[in-house]
């Protein structure tokens, strides 16, 4: 994976993104932001904001951020943002794994359907553990190979295609969270299937909880 083969995938769905995806994944962002608990005043960043279909699921009192590396799936997002009137979002072109924000300036952060597009996931997970806030909860909705079964095979058969697609069909949940950097929380079968899960880690510091 690269981004010039991320960004050209990208560009391909962008126009069919929603429907595509809309509906099966849709599950998945209303528990991760169910799970994220969002208080009056948080500020969240989303990485792989995409066409923005999570950003009207957010609470209006919470301030988001939404950063994607697809031109073309953030000029929907921001189309959203406009059709909603969702005046607590913002949205950023930005690479996940090179965020150009301070350390700790989120309360919490969000990774929908993007660990296993980018280059590197272990550089990602870095810079979303040092923008999130000492405490804070850091969560992420991916399919995660589980090394057995008809879905493995499908994996396996779909493994070269992998720049094409834009993902890796192969990607493992175990070093996923061994690079992670921060204490694992729980994890969640989330949609058809439960074959996606959601992750939350907790970002060591004073305020952290599994609460």
């Amino acid at each position: 994976m690269d981004h010039q083969s991320i960004t050209s995938a990208y560009q391909r769905y962008a126009p069919f993104y929603d429907l595509l995806f809309g509906g099966v994944f849709e599950p998945g962002r209303r528990r991760l932001i169910q799970a994220l608990d969002c208080r009056d005043g948080n500020s969240v960043l989303e990485v792989g904001v995409g066409t923005g279909l999570s950003l009207p699921h957010y609470p209006r009192h919470t301030r988001v951020t939404g950063v994607d590396l697809s031109p073309h799936m953030l000029e929907r997002a921001q189309a959203r943002v406009r059709r909603h009137g969702l005046d607590n979002v913002s949205l950023l072109a930005m690479d996940a794994q090179s965020l150009s924000f301070p350390d700790a300036s989120f309360d919490k952060v969000a990774a929908l359907y993007v660990a296993s597009v980018v280059p590197d996931p272990a550089a990602m997970m870095r810079e979303l553990r040092r923008v999130c806030r000492p405490g804070g909860q850091v969560l992420v909705v991916n399919h995660f190979s589980r090394g057995y079964g008809l879905g493995h095979t499908l994996e396996r058969g779909l493994a070269p295609f992998a720049r094409a697609l834009g993902f890796r069909p192969l990607f493992p949940l175990a070093p996923f969270v061994a690079n992670a950097g921060m204490e694992l929380a729980d994890t969640h079968p989330v949609n058809l299937f439960g074959y996606w899960t959601l992750v939350r880690f907790i970002k060591p510091g004073p305020m952290g909880t599994l609460a």
